[in-house]
């Protein structure tokens, strides 16, 4: 599937691997919501990253949105993130990814491009994460938001499916290993890199590995 052009032969395989997908729900517990968004288009330009060559995937290569988020915001500056953030009032899950995709990126799309859900995912700063896959096609232009957004990059799904992923230590507390995903020459740590992990397993490989369990480094515990 990733070494194939952005179509709609890949959206509807995408759409019929979520289908099959029985994700699970957080339940009811007192903590934050928020929702993010994993936005499959072309790669384009590239992914503009140490280690992945802007010139090594075709312009039409199936890829994953995701932000290095700015140094001023007071929780989480500089570090890996996929377009999201807290829900409004009233707003369901998908409504708040595809907001978010559009303030953080400026990529506005409507319901219809939501292909699933994967695993909420609670987080040790006191939220759940509900993803959201969210179908974007061939999108041409993306405009980083300053006040939340420092760069965008465009990651070959491809890179999600390296033989070395997900690289996994030993956690400072808890009895479960720190999951991180490589890209190019550098890592993302969970909570991002665990719903990366669950993506790859459930749209790359048809699998339905969980990953809620998996531990987060110290650094975003806060």
């Amino acid at each position: 599937m990733t070494k194939d052009p952005v179509s709609e032969a890949m959206r509807s395989a995408m759409t019929d691997a979520l289908s099959r997908f029985d994700y699970r729900h957080a339940g009811e517990v007192d903590l934050k919501k928020a929702a993010v968004a994993l936005t499959i288009v072309d790669a384009g330009h590239g992914a503009d990253i140490d280690g992945l060559p802007i010139t090594s995937q075709p312009s039409d290569a199936p890829a994953l949105v995701l932000t290095r988020r700015a140094a001023t915001l007071r929780a989480h500056a500089g570090q890996w993130a996929l377009p999201g953030g807290r829900l409004d009032a009233g707003e369901t899950i998908e409504q708040a990814a595809l907001r978010e995709l559009h303030e953080e990126v400026g990529v506005e799309l409507g319901a219809e491009s939501v292909l699933g859900r994967l695993d909420d995912f609670v987080t040790r700063s006191g939220f759940v994460m509900s993803p959201v896959v969210v179908w974007g096609g061939p999108i041409a232009r993306m405009q980083a938001n300053p006040e939340e957004v420092a760069s965008i990059h465009r990651i070959p799904l491809s890179e999600l499916d390296r033989s070395d992923a997900p690289l996994l230590s030993e956690a400072a507390e808890g009895e479960h290993p720190v999951l991180r995903m490589p890209v190019g020459s550098d890592s993302i740590a969970a909570p991002t890199a665990a719903i990366l992990y669950q993506f790859r397993e459930v749209i790359l490989r048809g699998l339905s590995t969980r990953v809620a369990h998996y531990e987060q480094p110290d650094f975003a515990w806060k």
